[in-house]
C-alpha cells in the first residue's frame, strides 16, 4: 500500500476492525518511512451482474429499473416505497445467490410477479400485462380467472 503522504510502499498495520456492518475491514496503517498514519478499507469485490434481455443483448443489472417497474405497477395502490424497496432487496438477494454473473430478464420478471402476486393482485396484473405483453382483454380475463380460482373459499364469500 502506497503512503498517501510520501509514496513509500512499506507500512505496518496498527489496527484492524470490521466496518460497515461486516461488509468491510478498516485498517489503520503507519508508513515505515515518514511515520504518518492513514486508513484503508478492504471490501469483497463483487462480480458485476449482467441481465440477458429477450433479444440476447446483455446489460448491467440496474436496481433502479427494477424498482421503477414495481413503482409503476403499484401506482395508486396502498403500497409504500419502503415495501417496494424491500421486495427489490429480496429479488436482488435471490438473484445474487445463484452465484452466476448473468441472469435472464425472464427470471427477474418471474420473481417480480411472484412477489407482487403475494403482495397485491392489482399490481401483479398490471405488471404481468406489461411484462407478458398482453395483446387483448382475453389475456387479462385468463389471468384474473386464475387469481379467482386461487382465492381461498372464506375470501370468496365476503
Amino acid at each position: 500500500m502506497k503512503c498517501p503522504y510520501c509514496g513509500h510502499e512499506e507500512d505496518k498495520v496498527v489496527d484492524s476492525r470490521s466496518s460497515k456492518d461486516g461488509e468491510a475491514i478498516r485498517r489503520r496503517r503507519e508508513c515505515l518511512r515518514c511515520g504518518e498514519r492513514f486508513t484503508t478499507y478492504e471490501y469483497i469485490e463483487k462480480t458485476p451482474l449482467n441481465v440477458v434481455k429477450r433479444d440476447g443483448r446483455r446489460e448491467p443489472f440496474n436496481r433502479q429499473k427494477l424498482i421503477d417497474g414495481m413503482i409503476t405497477a403499484c401506482r395508486k395502490r396502498p403500497i409504500s416505497t419502503e415495501k417496494i424497496e424491500s421486495l427489490a432487496d429480496q429479488i436482488e438477494l435471490e438473484i445474487s445467490e445463484t452465484a452466476s454473473s448473468e441472469v435472464t430478464s425472464l427470471t427477474i420478471g418471474q420473481k417480480v410477479m411472484e412477489k407482487l402476486k403475494a403482495l397485491d393482485e392489482v399490481s401483479y396484473v398490471r405488471f404481468a400485462s406489461v411484462y407478458r405483453k398482453f395483446k387483448d382483454t382475453s389475456e387479462f380475463h385468463t389471468v384474473l380467472k386464475g387469481l379467482s380460482e386461487e382465492e381461498p373459499p372464506e375470501k370468496k364469500k365476503a
